[in-house]
C-alpha cells in the first residue's frame, strides 16, 4: 500500500527533481579502492559545498497543495517545485508541534504513547493562509507544520539520505600512506568557532587531524578538551603522561616499539577520540605510525572475505589489570571488525598488548581465529598503508580511535631530551554535539 501510494504520487516528481536532490546528496571524496586525490582539493569543495548550504534562505519550500489519502492513510504534500511527499497520519499525530504535545524549550515530546491512537485518521486538512499545513484530527485536536520542517523529515530514501549526513555526519576519507593530514593552528582552533568547526570536520571525514602551535607544557589537552565540553574520565585519569615509567602499568609507558593498535578494547563502551600532545620528544625514535582501519578492513573483505568473516563473527578477550588513578580490572568480548546493523564497518578493535590469552571460541574455529587475525595485521603493516610522522614539541595530533590505529617507532632518552606526551579521551557523543552546534552557529553568522 506504501509503495502503491509512493508510485502514485511521488516518484513522478521525485524523478524530475533529480539534478535539485543531486546537489544536497551526501558523497566521500574518495570511495574504497580509489587512488588517493589531493587533500586541498578536497577541503575546498567540502568548503564550498557548506558554504552554499549556509546560504540558503530560512525558508526554502512553498506547499502547492494538500490532501488526505485515507485508504493508505497517509497526508500528500505536493511541493512548489513540484516534488511530492507523503507523511503518515499515525507519525503526524505523535510528532504535533503545539504547547499541548511539545515542549519548545526543551525540544521534547510532551504527548505520551498511551494517550495515542495509532489507527488515528484525519477529518480535515489545508495550506493555511502563511503556507503551513494544518491537520484537523477526530478528536477535534488541531496541528500546524511549518513546510520547512515537514520538507526536511521527508520518507523518501533522498531526503532520509541526506538527514542521516547532516546528522550523524557520515562521511568518511578513506586513505593510504599518500594522505596529506589535514592540519589546524591551536590556538585558533580554541578562539574561532568556523576554525573549530573545520577541525571538527576534517576529524569526522578523515580520522585524524593535526594541531600545531600548542604550549609546550601540560594543560592543552584539557583546555581542548573543554572547548568540546569534557573529556572521559577512564582508570588512566582525566588526562594522562606518557613517558618511560619505572614498573610501567602499560606497555606505552616504556620506551618499546608499539605495534599499531586501538586503544582500550577492553572497556565495554571504547574511547571514541583521543588526544595527544607532544610537550618534549626523544633524542632518537619516537616516530607515530597511523593506519585508516577501515581502509585495511575493507581491503581484507576484498582479499580474504572468509578472514573478513571471521573477523566480523568471533569476539575476543581483550583485559587490562592494574593501578592507575584507582585499581581496575577489566575484562571485554569485541569483534576485531565491528559492524554495524547495515553491514557496515564501525569500529576497530585491535590491541595485540591487552588481548587476553582467555579466547572463547569453539576448538575449531581458534586456527581460523588466527589465521584471520594475521591476515589482517599484514595487511594493517604494509608500508602503502601507513602514515609515519614525528611529533614535535608544540605539537598535537587528534584522532577517531574507533578508526584508526596508532603505533610508536622504539626511541631513545637523553636528559635534555626525555620523551613526554599528554593524552586526554572523549566519546563521540561529545565531539559531534559541539560538531553540530558549531555548524548551526557558523552558519546562523554567514
Amino acid at each position: 500500500m506504501w509503495m502503491n501510494a509512493f508510485s502514485r504520487i511521488a516518484l513522478p516528481a521525485l524523478q524530475r527533481s533529480t539534478a535539485t536532490m543531486a546537489f544536497w546528496t551526501p558523497r566521500a571524496c574518495r570511495r574504497p579502492g580509489e587512488a588517493a586525490g589531493p587533500l586541498r582539493s578536497c577541503l575546498q569543495s567540502m568548503q564550498i559545498r557548506e558554504q552554499q548550504t549556509a546560504s540558503l534562505p530560512l525558508s526554502q519550500h512553498s506547499v502547492r497543495h494538500v490532501q488526505s489519502l485515507h485508504e493508505e492513510r497517509m497526508i500528500a504534500v505536493e511541493w512548489e517545485d513540484g516534488s511530492s511527499s507523503l507523511y503518515p497520519f499515525t507519525w503526524l499525530r505523535d510528532n504535533c508541534q503545539c504547547p499541548l504535545c511539545f515542549l519548545d524549550s526543551a525540544q521534547a515530546r510532551k504527548l505520551l504513547m498511551a494517550d495515542t491512537d495509532v489507527n488515528i485518521g484525519v477529518d480535515a486538512v489545508e495550506v493555511t493562509k502563511d503556507n503551513k499545513v494544518s491537520i484537523l484530527w477526530p478528536d477535534q485536536h488541531s496541528s500546524v507544520f511549518h513546510p520547512d520542517w515537514l520538507k526536511k523529515r521527508c520518507f523518501s530514501p533522498a531526503a532520509r539520505q541526506t538527514m542521516r549526513e547532516e546528522l550523524f555526519l557520515k562521511e568518511c576519507y578513506y586513505w593510504d600512506s599518500k594522505l596529506h593530514i589535514p592540519t589546524a593552528n591551536y590556538e585558533e582552533v580554541i578562539h574561532d568557532d568556523k576554525a573549530a568547526l573545520d577541525w571538527l570536520l576534517a576529524l569526522r571525514r578523515f580520522g585524524l587531524v593535526h594541531l600545531k602551535g600548542a604550549p609546550k607544557e601540560s594543560g592543552p589537552v584539557d583546555r581542548l578538551s573543554k572547548r568540546i565540553g569534557y573529556h572521559r574520565l577512564t582508570y588512566y585519569g582525566h588526562t594522562w603522561e606518557v613517558s618511560d615509567k619505572y614498573m610501567a602499568n602499560n606497555l606505552a609507558y616504556t620506551s618499546e616499539k608499539l605495534s599499531v593498535h586501538t586503544d582500550y578494547p577492553a572497556l565495554q563502551h571504547t574511547p571514541g577520540v583521543q588526544f595527544l600532545h607532544c610537550i618534549k620528544q626523544a633524542a632518537e625514535g619516537g616516530e607515530t605510525d597511523m593506519v585508516d582501519g577501515f581502509h585495511a578492513a575493507m581491503q581484507l573483505q576484498r582479499e580474504d572475505p572468509e578472514a573478513f568473516k571471521t573477523l566480523t563473527t568471533l569476539r575476543a578477550d581483550f583485559t587490562d589489570r592494574g593501578t592507575d588513578y584507582c585499581d581496575f580490572m577489566l575484562q571485554s568480548k569485541k569483534r576485531i571488525i565491528e559492524l554495524n546493523s547495515e553491514g557496515q564497518i564501525k569500529m576497530i578493535n585491535f590491541n595485540n598488548a591487552t588481548r587476553d590469552s582467555v579466547l572463547d571460541v569453539p576448538l575449531q574455529q581458534v586456527q581460523p581465529f588466527y589465521r584471520a587475525y594475521r591476515a589482517f595485521m599484514d595487511i594493517l603493516n604494509r608500508p602503502e598503508n601507513m602514515v609515519t610522522f614525528r611529533m614535535e614539541p608544540g605539537e598535537m595530533v587528534t584522532f577517531d580511535n574507533w578508526r584508526l590505529l596508532h603505533g610508536r617507532r622504539r626511541y631513545t632518552n637523553k636528559p635534555d631530551a626525555m620523551r613526554h606526551l599528554e593524552g586526554a579521551y572523549l566519546d563521540w557523543d561529545e565531539v559531534t554535539s559541539r560538531l553540530r552546534i558549531l555548524r548551526c552557529s557558523v552558519q546562523q553568522k554567514a
